[in-house]
């Protein structure tokens, strides 16, 4: 008799400090913490100027994979041009990838042979071989594409990833969600981004809170751009502690009841 009135009295202290334990993890885990935003200054109803143009062009160089597609009048002679092998060192410079821009600066193309790319933009370089071409095809029109050129997105990310970079520039915003937005505790007030620059690297650190990012040469990423979001270490700790807690307490509550079991199954 005495063990059941015992056993009573510790199942109720148990239920209470499951009680407290419980209350004082939900309330605590239910606390309204600051959440860091995108252009917090930014006003409402308001107009922003003194964007970065987004016009940059970037130069073909060497070791460039170049996607280069011709159309014409001429359907047979097309295909010569967008898919033909050419014997000596074509496979240095067309391969499954597409035309590899070589050291000397050149590519080489059916007919045309060694043509130089290096130096020109890609709308340049198209329209040097629209006219090149038109002693072969008639109304040639040419069409060229990097296919080296990409962004690589590391860190607090919801997709870390390197993505082809198929137009010439592409804003920060635009490949931070391409990559799933800035997780619960990557930093926007601090976001990385390393740039080539010839045998240069160069390094920028952005704010994303601050909409003075528009106006930003950084703003918009250019080819071959890593993107590095860090993380907010203190939000980091505070999370991993809730996280052990609760499984601490789950742990415990779990072998409290065991342990009730078993009394109960004793005390019968």
């Amino acid at each position: 008799m005495i063990l059941y009135f015992a056993l009573q009295r510790f199942k109720k202290i148990f239920f209470w400090s499951v009680v407290f334990f419980f209350g004082s993890f939900f309330f605590s885990s239910c606390k309204i913490t600051s959440q860091s935003q995108y252009f917090k200054n930014l006003q409402k109803d308001t107009t922003l100027t003194g964007f970065t143009p987004n016009n940059f062009e970037s130069k073909i160089k060497k070791g460039d994979q170049l996607s280069i597609t011709v159309t014409s009048l001429n359907p047979a002679e097309d295909i010569l041009f967008n898919g033909a092998t050419i014997s000596g060192d074509a496979s240095k410079s067309f391969t499954a990838g597409g035309n590899t821009v070589m050291q000397d600066g050149t590519v080489l193309l059916h007919r045309l042979g060694n043509v130089t790319a290096e130096g020109f933009t890609r709308k340049e370089f198209a329209v040097k071989l629209q006219k090149d071409l038109l002693a072969f095809l008639k109304e040639p029109i040419v069409k060229v594409a990097y296919l080296n050129h990409t962004i690589t997105i590391l860190g607090e990310v919801g997709k870390p990833q390197v993505f082809a970079l198929q137009q010439e520039q592409i804003s920060l915003i635009d490949a931070l969600v391409l990559s799933g937005d800035i997780t619960a505790i990557g930093k926007r007030n601090d976001v990385t981004i390393i740039r080539e620059n010839g045998s240069e690297k160069q390094v920028k650190h952005i704010n994303l809170e601050d909409n003075s990012v528009f106006s930003s040469a950084w703003y918009y990423l250019q080819p071959n751009d890593i993107v590095l979001v860090n993380a907010d270490t203190d939000k980091y700790i505070k999370e991993e502690k809730r996280r052990k807690l609760q499984t601490n307490l789950s742990l415990a509550a779990s072998g409290i009841s065991l342990l009730l079991i078993i009394l109960s199954r004793v005390v019968k």
